[in-house]
């Protein structure tokens, strides 16, 4: 990995959105070192925390989605080709791919709303690993700069505005591997010109199928001083293609029609590409920022094979859009440093071209279920008070308003089945008030103890919000409410000692109003419950010397629905896809003489696949191993991605599917196994 990015000295109150004593009102600027960082007197909670480059490189990673692992207690899997956005997992939620945790890079929002393939969809394959300078994540809904998609949390990455030296990477490895990375800096223009490129082609090692990812990244950024502040302008790109290796059905393993790296449907696949423009401006007390974004994505999936045996099961999902929009705040201090008061806001306009779902036969269009052309804009504005009341107690209080608009137009008035969906166009809004807090208290510079709690929300698919009839078979159904409510608190307590050892506990629950969500896959909505999740967190990372790191996550979470199920009261409470029992354990090793490398074990438990709880996903083990050593202006790197060669699941559903040999649809378990154990061997040279 690329070790030489330079670690610029940020303000703690700048990454992380906090606020601490400003004595004579001035901002402590630290050097930022990951895990070492003492966040004990400026955190909101247990369960925040920062990571930097020197961390992230030290991680061995088989797909980039895997960085959000660095938030503890999120478990990132994949179901299908890696071009596709991950699963998510985390204090018992399954995320799907990113309802319910708030993503962003460079101030930019990842999560989409109204989306083709599912609500909140994360995509993060256009980030370059390499070029983050670091990551800020914040479990729970107790921070007001959060508004949509927070209830289990956020995430913040920032990239790199310079790098100490230039590079250019090759790595090759099995199954076709090939990546290539150039990056380098220069001072251009009064200010560094950061650049970087990445190319990335694999086969992947699925018996039917080659996946044929065919990958491209590229940053440009721009950062000068202006009256104190950064200025920045940054371009990114993604452009992606693969062919996909779905979830496949136990029983046909089972019987031997397939090989657990099989295939049943050979033609699914995408495409997928992402670029924006943006700006920023921050110093000590304010902080600006705005984006534009264009993106597309053109799936083709199968997940129940051939309960339609003559055209298949097969649907292909559209997403075209353009998202501009903008965010800022601005700090005023007071009582000698004592106080601050925030005022912020935020601005986000969808402009969704189409959002569509189509039946599909082989990779080819057959005839649409529904397709829409949709504008959603949102506008938010907060309030926040950090009041230091002695040297030991700090308060934090904010207040959130936001209001959604939301306008659907059908861009088809009847679908393939014939059923007329003229009604299901038209207009809705809404509009939430959330508040937030936290009381801390420092018993010294080494332990502090939060006690936090706030309001949160997830927004629904827009479509949702105005369907009334169901374009699976042209019933009437109810439409969603816009926004749903959360609420959560959380109580912990956080250690620090000799910049040796970080850890904290954080005991948590989180109650939401409803999981109901627009479903992409069927064009319609899914009625779900409200429901309650609660549990503990434990995090340790210990520096036993300047060389070697250790480092201990476990998150346990329990997860249930706290109504009957109303059109089908012999459910049970279990939630499907909670995962119970997480685990990380890794130990790194920095040597003076150039050598580095790490090795990370990743666990989760068992978890409910269906609601009476009878019928649950196996455990997985992985373990990644990375070691390398750099001279002077050359490096090479090893990586060993499943180590022990685990047949675990990396994924797990259960659901009805057909295969094309049987009479009629079977429930059973899908699921699709860990990547066998990959080696990949990278060069580089700096400049």
């Amino acid at each position: 990995m690329n070790r030489t990015l330079n670690f610029l000295a940020l303000s703690i109150t700048a990454s992380l959105g906090s606020t601490h004593t400003y004595a004579n009102d001035e901002i402590e600027d630290v050097m930022v070192t990951g895990r070492n960082i003492n966040l004990v007197g400026s955190a909101v909670s247990a369960s925040e925390g920062y990571v930097d480059q020197s961390e992230i490189s030290l991680r061995p990673m088989g797909r980039t989605g895997e960085i959000m692992e660095l938030v503890p207690g999120m478990v990132a899997t994949q179901h299908s080709g890696s071009g596709k956005a991950n699963q998510y997992f985390l204090r018992g939620f399954n995320l799907d791919h990113g309802t319910d945790f708030a993503t962003y890079v460079d101030g930019m929002p990842v999560n989409m709303r109204t989306h083709g393939h599912g609500q909140g969809y994360t995509d993060i394959n256009f980030i370059i690993p390499e070029m983050v300078d670091n990551l800020a994540y914040k479990k729970g809904p107790y921070y007001v700069q959060v508004g949509d998609f927070s209830s289990a949390g956020s995430a913040h990455f920032s990239t790199a505005n310079m790098l100490k030296e230039g590079e250019i990477e090759l790595s090759i490895g099995e199954d076709n591997y090939q990546r290539l990375l150039i990056a380098d800096s220069q001072s251009v223009l009064g200010g560094q010109l950061l650049y970087a490129v990445e190319l990335q082609e694999t086969d992947g090692p699925w018996e039917d199928i080659s996946e044929d990812v065919d990958k491209t990244n590229f940053l440009v950024k721009h950062t000068s001083r202006i009256n104190d502040g950064d200025f920045s302008v940054t371009l990114m790109g993604y452009d992606n293609s693969w062919n996909g290796a779905d979830q496949i059905p136990q029983r046909a393993v089972d019987d031997g029609t397939l090989d657990e790296f099989g295939t049943v449907d050979t033609t699914v696949g995408g495409e997928s590409s992402r670029y924006s423009l943006s700006a920023s401006y921050s110093s000590d007390h304010i902080s600006y920022s705005a984006y534009l974004i264009d993106y597309e994505l053109d799936l083709f999936s199968n997940f129940s094979y051939f309960i339609d045996p003559i055209n298949s099961d097969q649907f292909q999902q559209v997403d075209e859009r353009k998202i501009w929009g903008g965010q800022g705040h601005r700090h005023f201090d007071s009582n000698n440093g004592k106080m601050r008061n925030t005022f912020g806001g935020d601005f986000r306009y969808d402009d969704i071209e189409e959002v569509g779902l189509y039946k599909s036969t082989a990779g080819v269009r057959r005839g649409p279920v529904r397709a829409d052309e949709v504008e959603e804009w949102s506008v938010g504005a907060y309030w926040q008070n950090t009041m230091q009341w002695t040297d030991k107690l700090r308060t934090t209080f904010g207040v959130r308003y936001d209001y959604f608009d939301f306008d659907v137009k059908g861009l088809v008035d009847t679908n393939i089945d014939g059923i007329d969906l003229t009604a299901n166009g038209g207009t809705d809004d809404d509009s939430i008030v959330t508040a937030k807090g936290s009381v801390n208290y420092s018993f010294n510079e080494n332990y502090e103890a939060y006690f936090a709690m706030g309001q949160g929300y997830h927004s629904n698919d827009a479509r949702g919000t105005t369907t009334v009839v169901s374009p699976e078979d042209g019933s009437a159904i109810d439409t969603v409410d816009p926004l749903v409510d959360s609420f959560g608190y959380e109580v912990g307590m956080r250690a620090f000692f000799n910049e040796r050892l970080n850890a904290s506990i954080a005991l948590w629950t989180l109650e939401l109003d409803s999981e109901l969500l627009f479903v992409g896959d069927a064009g319609n909505t899914e009625a779900t419950r409200s429901s309650e999740r609660s549990g503990v967190e434990i995090t340790a990372y210990y520096r036993i010397d300047d060389v070697w790191t250790l480092d201990l996550e476990y998150a346990y979470s329990d997860a249930e629905f706290d109504e009957a199920d109303p059109f089908d009261p012999t459910l049970g409470d279990e939630i499907p896809g909670a995962l119970e029992d997480v685990v990380q354990l890794g130990v790194s090793a920095n040597f003076k003489n150039g050598y580095y490398g790490s090795v990370r074990a990743r666990y989760f438990g068992e978890e409910p696949l269906e609601e009476n709880g009878d019928i649950k996903g196996e455990s997985s083990t992985i373990v990644n191993l990375l070691a390398g050593k750099d001279w002077d202006e050359f490096g090479v790197k090893l990586e060993v991605i499943n180590l022990l060669d685990s047949d675990d699941r990396d994924i797990e559903y259960y659901y009805e599917s057909q295969l094309a040999s049987e009479a009629a649809p079977v429930e059973d378990i899908h699921f699709r196994i860990f990547e066998p154990r990959t080696v990949r061997v990278s060069a580089h040279i700096k400049f």
